[in-house]
Parts: structure tokens; C-alpha cells; sequence
């Protein structure tokens, strides 16, 4: 079967390369910052998908993991993926869209809600490309009363390109 590629597959390629993040998180008196060195590699698949693979310490000193996967569906004309990460048991499931200026995709999906326990919460990771070698990964949950709490911010930057 072959894929027909489109732009938006075409824009995933810009996330191609190594990565060094820095994070910001709001509440990290709550959940810990995830402190450490945290770089990122981002491959291609066939130009229709990209799989980004991070890894780093977390606050306890352990390492690890996190795999997201992104592409974009034609027929759904959204992007979809996926996260998973060795530091929690959620299986993350993403669609979303990129705004009018083309530099910002916003990826909804159901998860954990973290401050009540059996109870799901909507959430928002929002990738921001700021430049050739810079960008921004954040990510907000949805509270009860509608509005949006900031969770974290992860600013990256390029070390090389594959």
C-alpha cells in the first residue's frame, strides 16, 4: 500500500532531529520537577510519521522514557498519535489540528484525571515551533469548571539534525 503524503505530513519533518529540553513546571512543588538532562531524537517513518523518543531523570534520580508518535490522517484531516511514557501506565491517544499561522498544532486527548482519583480529564499538548532549531511542547488539563490549569512547558532546542 502506498501512502499519499500531503503538506501536513511534510510539516512533521521539521521536528526531525536531536533535541535538548529545558522544562517549566507550574505546580512542581506538587508533582516534582522532572530536574536532569532530557534530550529527544526524532526520526522520520516513510515521511508520514514521525516517532520521537525522550529520554531523562526524573526527580527521584531513575530514568526515563517517553515515545510520542505523530502523523496526520487525510481522511480525518486531523493529526493523530500517541504517547506512552516509562514513568506512567496511560496510553495517550491524540487528534488534533495546526492553527492558521502553521506553527502551532494542538493535540486533544482523554487521560488520568491526577487530582481525582477513577475520574478522566480532557488534556491539550500544544507544539509550538518557534524557529528552525527551537520550539515549545506544553501541556494543559481541563478543570471542572471549564477553564484551562497549565501543567507543564518544555522548551527544546536543536543539538543536530539525523
Amino acid at each position: 500500500m502506498k501512502t499519499e503524503l500531503v503538506n501536513e505530513h511534510r510539516w512533521l519533518e521539521q521536528l526531525v532531529g536531536r533535541w535538548r529540553l529545558v522544562f517549566d513546571m507550574p505546580d512542581a512543588s506538587d508533582h516534582g520537577d522532572p530536574g536532569g538532562k532530557w534530550e529527544e531524537t526524532v526520526r522520520s517513518l516513510g515521511g508520514a510519521w514521525v516517532v520521537c523518543e525522550t529520554t531523562g531523570s526524573m526527580p527521584d534520580g531513575s530514568s526515563a522514557t517517553n515515545i510520542l508518535s505523530l502523523g496526520f490522517d487525510p481522511l480525518k484531516k486531523r493529526y493523530v498519535g500517541s504517547f506512552v511514557s516509562s514513568a506512567m501506565t496511560n496510553l495517550w491517544v491524540y487528534e488534533g489540528t495546526l492553527d492558521e499561522t502553521g506553527t502551532i498544532l494542538t493535540l486533544d486527548c482523554d487521560g488520568p484525571d491526577f487530582e481525582t482519583v477513577g475520574r478522566t480529564a480532557r488534556y491539550q499538548d500544544i507544539l509550538t515551533i518557534q524557529g528552525a532549531d527551537r520550539r515549545n511542547f506544553s501541556s494543559r488539563v481541563q478543570t471542572a469548571d471549564g477553564t484551562w490549569k497549565p501543567i507543564m512547558s518544555c522548551d527544546y532546542h536543536r543539538l543536530s539534525t539525523l
